[in-house]
């Protein structure tokens, strides 16, 4: 009995912890892709887009979003941590949208998109809050695994590319919008991928969400 004692102790003070740590919690990171399907995403038109390869999701195909519509939070987060593992191909855009919402085609109206570009024809870069804080700068190479991290408190976005930090931006009071971009601000919603052209191919992975108070 006294040889078991220091086990015994070790497991109740373990059961003890863990009993706190529940889904969703702040301690707690929260796959929003299972590496096998689709199930919790939703995309409208074009949907052959995206498929699932070898534990990835690879969007390849004509305009298409990819939402993610499942339990996490009712798909609906306004504070969060978010990070996806992203592979670029040359010449190749998408992006990551947050505060968004399912639309059946076009470009979401609703939310940020970060950009996710290394190579393509357009000049805002990866880790770009599009249009709004733009990037020039190449941070990664196509075809190199890299971690973009979104991270959103308040009206505060941060965005990380590899733990470096490149857009710092706060959206300001009564922020005012044209009549097109009237929904891009920040208010809450749920996560999108972007599927951009035909000649874009692109590869996410570990896509993890934090929800913060």
């Amino acid at each position: 009995m006294k040889n078991l004692f220091p086990f015994l102790l070790v497991a109740t003070c373990f059961v003890a912890v863990t009993a706190f740590i529940v889904p969703g919690s702040k301690d707690e990171w929260i796959p929003l892709f299972d590496g096998k399907t689709l199930n919790n995403w939703k995309v409208g038109n074009n949907a052959g887009t995206f498929t699932v390869e070898n534990g990835m999701i690879v969007a390849h195909g004509p305009t298409a979003h990819l939402f993610y519509v499942g339990e996490v939070n009712q798909h609906n987060f306004k504070n969060f941590e978010f990070k996806a593992d992203v592979m670029t191909t040359p010449g190749s855009n998408s992006g990551l949208y947050f505060h968004t919402a399912y639309q059946e085609s076009g470009w979401p109206a609703k939310g940020y998109e970060v950009q996710v570009n290394n190579s393509h024809t357009d000049w805002r870069r990866t880790g770009s809050l599009y249009g709004i804080d733009d990037v020039k700068e190449v941070f990664v190479k196509d075809n190199e695994w890299f971690t973009e991290h979104i991270t959103v408190r308040g009206k505060r976005v941060i965005i990380k590319i590899n733990d470096k930090t490149v857009v710092d931006y706060t959206e300001p009071e009564n922020v005012q919008r044209n009549a097109n971009d009237s929904l891009r601000r920040i208010s809450s919603g749920t996560f999108a991928i972007q599927g951009h052209d035909p000649n874009s191919k692109v590869f996410f992975k570990n896509l993890l969400v934090k929800p913060l108070p």
